[in-house]
């Protein structure tokens, strides 16, 4: 029993499978390449298009801030308002607030702009301040929520001024003319006396 070696047959069979291999693979086409190039194309132009959008959207939010927020002229000026004591959210109503309020305005033409609205921000401070709880308004985080929420409720007077000038435009997106704007002259709220008991 004499055997070969079974060296020649695997070089055999080595040797015929890379024909196979070339046998099997397709030619490379360029319908292959042309579809890949559109895919890259397109994703370009997707791309560049999202871009465009959310740059002019960007563009335009920035326009309006601008409007929103005019470089007050000069220093500020300060409008005192009177003392309040108001009855807090506490459970039982025993504890009482006393705050005194100023308004910071923009410049000095300012509170003959304001005053004819001073009930009104008055009303809305007595509101604000009765919907607190002694523990919020003796902690500093209380106290300057509550400042932003005065001047949040002291502003909106002015934005319904502005969204009315909007409104005589028939709906359209004109820039407003400098004559025609409405500037917001409170700036901000400082407390001149804030006592809880």
């Amino acid at each position: 029993m004499c055997q070969r070696p079974a060296l020649p047959l695997k070089e055999s069979i080595v040797s015929a499978k890379p024909e196979a291999e070339e046998a099997v693979k397709p030619p490379k086409s360029k319908k292959m390449l042309l579809i890949i190039l559109a895919a890259v194309l397109l994703l370009v132009l997707a791309g560049g298009g999202g871009w465009f959008y959310l740059s002019k959207k960007n563009a335009d939010l920035e326009d309006e801030e601008e409007v929103a927020h005019v470089v007050p002229k000069g220093p500020p000026t300060y409008l005192p308002m009177d003392h309040m004591v108001v009855n807090l959210a506490d459970p039982g109503g025993e504890k009482v607030a006393q705050v005194g309020v100023t308004l910071e305005l923009s410049d000095a033409k300012a509170p003959d702009v304001v005053k004819p609205y001073l009930p009104a921000i008055r009303s809305s401070i007595l509101m604000l301040v009765s919907q607190r709880t002694a523990e919020e308004l003796l902690q500093r985080e209380g106290k300057e929520k509550l400042a932003a929420d005065i001047l949040a409720e002291a502003s909106r007077h002015f934005e319904d001024e502005s969204g009315a000038a909007k409104s005589k435009k028939n709906g359209a997106k004109a820039k407003k003319d400098k004559s025609e704007e409405v500037v917001n002259p409170v700036r901000g709220v400082l407390f001149s006396s804030f006592i809880v008991q």
